[in-house]
């Protein structure tokens, strides 16, 4: 992208009316934003869902104007911009509907071919949740997962500190423009945080600070990951928001169960009562669910001439060589432990390089 077709996407993305689902109708359909300026009203009426209140103001001078001041924050600031027709414009995303036209974004951030996972919670996080989201990321750091969450208090930046600490890439979804922080106090985690991945925004430089803006944030959050974990939660709040979007975009969602009577496990516990998230205890619950393999790369890395299973191990990694290729609720039946049990010792297997996951939910001795 020139920079003359980021102005005029700068400029549609300016209208507040219009939004980045219609924005996105109206740039396909003409070919890019410039046209759609240019274009006649009539005919950008003509679209479906494309009504005179979203095309308010189309043809007021100020968007290109509010542009190119933009444009300039942007180029001085050596800002990334990533728009939703080009391939560096993260993959997931893409299939949201409500993705915004143009992500901008700052740090070393590579998406491609990783998996991604956006961990949320309150933000008056417990040391029982904190101990459970520091552990969780340390046991999956084996499968080099991306950590997506929102740089704020509490669940969020104990994410982010507990990635960078296993040394993987993590990604603050910012609910402001890449000309400030937010909450302060965290600027001091900004430059850790870069080098370990970056941080990712739709806002401008000129967006005023509004609590809406986080509703907003939230969708990226969503968008960009597989799945969303709910660390903790109490009855309401963001991080709720974020696991429905999470799932009207089809993605997976969990959630951390706690006792009935802590204020921040309601959140969760109504989430798996609802049926709106699967229940995780542990790095091996998410593996089983989203099926991760560990890449080849990596087997031949860990496998070691000699491995030590421990005795419950053994017994499954025996069973598998001789019966072969078996699901997991038939091996935990077979060898007499729990299926949560089951999923937690088969996910150290695959770790040590002594057996790998297959499609549906098969097992098999390597």
């Amino acid at each position: 992208m020139n920079s003359k077709d980021l102005l005029y996407t700068l400029a549609l993305q300016h209208i507040p009316n219009l939004g980045d689902t219609t924005a996105k109708k109206l740039i396909r359909h003409f070919g890019n934003a410039e046209n759609v300026f240019k274009e006649k009203k009539s005919n950008l009426l003509k679209l479906d869902g494309v009504g005179s209140i979203r095309l308010k103001g189309l043809n007021d001078s100020k968007h290109l104007k509010a542009a190119e001041e933009e444009l300039k924050f942007i180029e001085a600031n050596k800002i990334n911009y990533h728009y939703f027709q080009e391939s560096h414009y993260p993959e997931k995303l893409k299939h949201c509907i409500d993705g915004p036209i143009l992500l901008f974004s700052r740090g070393i951030i590579n998406l491609e071919r990783k998996r991604i996972i956006s961990i949320v919670g309150t933000r008056q996080i417990t040391s029982h949740g904190m101990a459970f989201c520091e552990k969780l990321i340390e046991d999956l750091s084996p499968l080099d997962p991306v950590i997506v969450s929102g740089f704020a208090y509490g669940v969020d930046i104990t994410a982010h500190k507990a990635a960078v600490k296993s040394k993987l890439q993590t990604i603050g979804c910012l609910a402001h423009g890449l000309n400030q922080i937010y909450p302060k106090v965290h600027k001091k985690y900004v430059n850790q945080i870069e080098e370990n991945g970056g941080f990712f925004t739709d806002f401008w430089s000129t967006d005023k600070f509004d609590r809406n803006n986080f509703l907003k944030r939230n969708r990226i959050i969503a968008g960009l990951s597989e799945a969303t974990i709910v660390i903790e939660s109490a009855e309401k709040g963001g991080a709720l928001v974020t696991a429905d979007i999470a799932g009207s975009y089809d993605r997976e969602v969990f959630a951390v169960p706690g006792r009935p009577t802590d204020k921040f496990s309601s959140g969760c516990n109504n989430l798996i009562k609802a049926q709106k998230a699967h229940v995780i205890t542990s790095a091996a619950d998410l593996a089983y669910i989203l099926n991760w393999e560990i890449e080849e790369k990596q087997k031949s890395v860990q496998k070691q001439l000699f491995v030590v299973l421990e005795d419950d191990e053994q017994k499954l990694y025996e069973f598998l060589k001789t019966r072969g290729k078996t699901e997991l609720d038939l091996l935990a039946l077979n060898c007499n432990f729990p299926t949560f049990k089951t999923a937690s010792l088969l996910l150290n297997m695959e770790l040590k390089g002594v057996i790998r996951p297959l499609p549906g939910k098969l097992f098999e001795a390597i």
